[in-house]
Formats: C-alpha cells, structure tokens, sequence
C-alpha cells in the first residue's frame, strides 16, 4: 500500500518546505501546487510532484480551479494552506467542489477580521488582548499619535515587506509614502497590488505622468519590549485542538523567528482561545506577541494559517498531521495537545540569509552558520528543522543556492525574498478580481 499523499497550495515558502519535512517524518508525501517550475519545497525526497497551477495573486479564479482539478484527480487525500492562499481558499469555496472534506479553513467572514493588520489590533481591544498603543493613519497628523519611535505598517503585508520603522516624524512621513499611505504605490504584498502593471507601478498615462493609487490603509503602533515569541494554534470551529509557543533564538530576514524555543505560556494560548472562540475560527491561526518576562504580553500580529510548523512538530505537536485529520475528519484529540517547552529548532538557511540582510556582510553570514552548524550560543542542542539533510538530502541543494547567493552578494537576500513572496502572497486586490470587483 502506498503512502498517504497530500497536496500544499505552494511551494516557495519557509511554511511549506517545513509543512514537507514535518510530513515526509511521519511517513506522508506531498504534491505542490506552484506557478514556478522547481519552488523550495520540490527540493525533497518527500515531494511526489510539482503540479503547475496560474498565480494566485494574478489570476485568483485559474489558481482555484486549477488546485479543484488536482483535487479531482483523486490522489491527494487533503489540501493544506500553507501560506496566504488560505484566505483565498476561504473566499474562493466555491470553486473548490471538490475540496470538501479534505480542506480545513475559516469562513471569508472570519478572515475579514484577522487578515489586516488595523482589523486584527480593533479586535483586539474588542476582547481586551493586550497590545502596543496604535491608531489608523488618515492623514499626515496621525503618525503623531502613539510618539516615536514607532513601527508603520501597511494593513496588508507579509514576510515583514510592509512594516517600517520611523524613530523621528520625517521618517514616518517617509514611511508612510513609500507604503503607499499617501495614494503612491505601496511595498510587494500590500493591499495596492503595487508593480503588476510594471517597474513603476501604474502605467503612465498619455501626459506621461503616473497617476496616484487611492491610499494604502497604514497604522501606527507603539515598539514592544520584551521577547519575541509566536502561539501557533489549530482549532475545530472554535475549540482549540492543539497550541505551541515558541520564543525567537535567532533572527531570520523581515525579523521573522529562524531559530526557537518551545516555550510555555498559558496567558499567550489563553488569548489565542478567546480569538478562536470569537471567530468560530477553523484551521490553523498564529500570533505574534513579546513577552517581558514577567507575564506580560503585547500581541502585534496574526497570521490567520499555520506557520512554519518545526519547532511545535519537534516539541510533540504535529500541526501539519492534526491539520489532515481535521480536513478529512479524522480522529482528534479531545483534550487540546500543547507542546513542551525547551525543544530548540534552527533552520541554517534562514539564519544566513538574516545575517545578510541585518548586518550585510559575508562575515555575518559566515558568523551566523558557524554557530547554527557549531551549534554555538542559544543554538546549542538545536535541530535542524527547514531543510534536513542528513534525512532529506535534497534539501542540501536549495540551502547551498542560497546560502553561495548571499556569500557573493549579501544584497541578494532582497531578490531571494522578493522572488519568493511573489509567488505566494495575496492582496485585496487579489480577492476583489476573485468576486468580480474592480482590483
């Protein structure tokens, strides 16, 4: 008998290539769905096919039919939403007849509240979740309101491409343009749909001048002190199915987490329950917060999906398992599933490529794999989670592309993110050409 096979709506991601490695473990293979012919996570033993699907941000309708069509060819027994497409999927439900009973996600309703960025931060004082002092930007005045410095973000972004850091007025003012707050095109992933239409964003007209997008919706939130740490949850229609904590122990590029540690935090999963119960949320859901140390917590961020699953599958919480069973209606457990603290995962890639992109330098990311390889620092005891390849040997061939691209140019981290997040990330935009609005 063969193995169970199940398909990821892409492939470039960080998520997806450790939703493989977290799945070729227990035995399960994986189909992706990608517009690019050899993404990320093809590179494995565990992935059976590259399936060619149109890209979602460009044609949201082909993208479904297309993921409908693999579905219907029968050998996939689930499709799992590994980045963005999730909210796609909920949106687009139906043009997936034949995802029922094998897709676990929320209702379009339920992603409207948590997918932006300024929704997520009114929910959160709507259930009294703690969270840094913040306030939507109108016009020019309200950068002032929440004092500097202070972190600008784009309503709509992801992999940190729409969140700038402003320490003085004109630097939020700069901010606040270059995302597009002021009606100029906005950063990749945000909610203008900025470069489709070229290098400069909007096609000139015939006076040669590019004419002004309506503004981008852009907040401003309070810093957070303290740790950087992310809950990562799955629910059943609102009832928590399983949760793990993790704290950052090595930065990643766009300040993401490339190395952590399982950690406990009742009040972090206790917050994340209130937001699933609100939502009746179904699926995967994470949330960024920091934590000082002294229980307390600030929440900044949701993701309304399952990120990056390594460490909660290393610490005894499959995500990526409970979410087929979920999907297919499988057994759960009935009591939540919380992972233990102290499990520390790494994944080398990452961590070079955010020594590129923080610091710049061929040192830094000679520094930065010496200590994940040496296992040096809080990476000591750390395994290896995003592309092992001592289990998964193909995945060597990705880490050493990358890694040899940041080597010669440190720079190029910038062109391997952005290359990346333009195959997977959806914008409003995205979802209005979906229902048929104007993009």
């Amino acid at each position: 008998m063969g193995h169970e096979r199940v398909l990821l709506s892409e492939g470039s991601s960080l998520t997806a290539r450790e939703f493989v490695a977290v799945l070729g473990a227990r035995g399960i293979d994986v189909e992706v769905a990608s517009p690019t012919r050899r993404p990320l996570a093809s590179f494995s033993r565990w992935c059976r096919a590259v399936r060619p699907v149109p890209a979602p941000g460009d044609d949201p309708v082909g993208y479904l039919r297309a993921l409908d069509a693999l579905l219907a060819a029968g050998r996939c027994t689930a499709l799992l939403a590994t980045h963005e497409q999730a909210w796609l999927l909920a949106a687009g439900e139906r043009y997936l007849p034949h995802a029922r009973g094998r897709l676990a996600v929320a209702g379009a309703g339920a992603f409207e509240r948590v997918q932006s960025k300024i929704s997520f931060a009114a929910l959160c004082d709507e259930l009294g979740i703690p969270q840094p002092a913040w306030h939507e930007v109108g016009c020019e005045a309200d950068l002032d309101r929440v004092g500097y410095p202070v972190w600008v973000k784009a309503a709509y972004s992801t992999a940190g491409r729409g969140v700038r850091r402003a320490a003085t007025r004109a630097e939020a003012v700069s901010a606040w343009r270059a995302l597009g707050g002021a009606g100029t095109a906005g950063p990749a992933g945000a909610s203008d749909d900025s470069g489709r239409d070229g290098p400069g964003g909007a096609r000139a007209g015939a006076t040669g001048r590019t004419p002004e997008r309506a503004p981008v919706k852009v907040m401003v939130q309070a810093p957070a002190a303290g740790a950087y740490r992310q809950v990562a949850a799955l629910f059943d229609r609102g009832r928590l199915i399983a949760a793990a904590c993790s704290q950052r122990i090595g930065p990643g590029a766009g300040g993401s987490a490339a190395a952590r540690l399982s950690v406990a935090d009742p009040g972090a999963v206790d917050a994340v329950v209130r937001l699933g119960r609100e939502l009746e949320w179904h699926g995967g859901l994470t949330c960024d917060y920091f934590s000082d140390g002294d229980g307390r917590r600030l929440f900044i961020e949701c993701n309304p999906r399952t990120t990056e699953p390594g460490n909660a599958a290393a610490a005894g919480v499959d995500l990526p398992s409970l979410t087929i069973a979920l999907a297919t209606g499988g057994p759960l457990p009935r009591a939540p599933l919380i992972a233990r603290a102290g499990v520390r995962t790494r994944s080398t890639m990452a961590l070079a490529l955010g020594a590129a992109e923080t610091r710049g330098t061929r040192r830094a990311v000679v520094g930065a794999l010496g200590r994940a390889l040496g296992g040096r620092g809080p990476l000591r005891g750390s395994r290896e989670v995003l592309t092992p390849v001592l289990r998964d040997p193909p995945g060597l061939v990705p880490a050493l592309a990358a890694v040899g691209a940041v080597l010669v140019r440190p720079g190029a981290v910038a062109d391997l993110a952005g290359d990346a997040v333009g195959a997977y990330a959806i914008t409003p935009a995205t979802i209005a050409r979906l229902n048929g609005g104007p993009a």
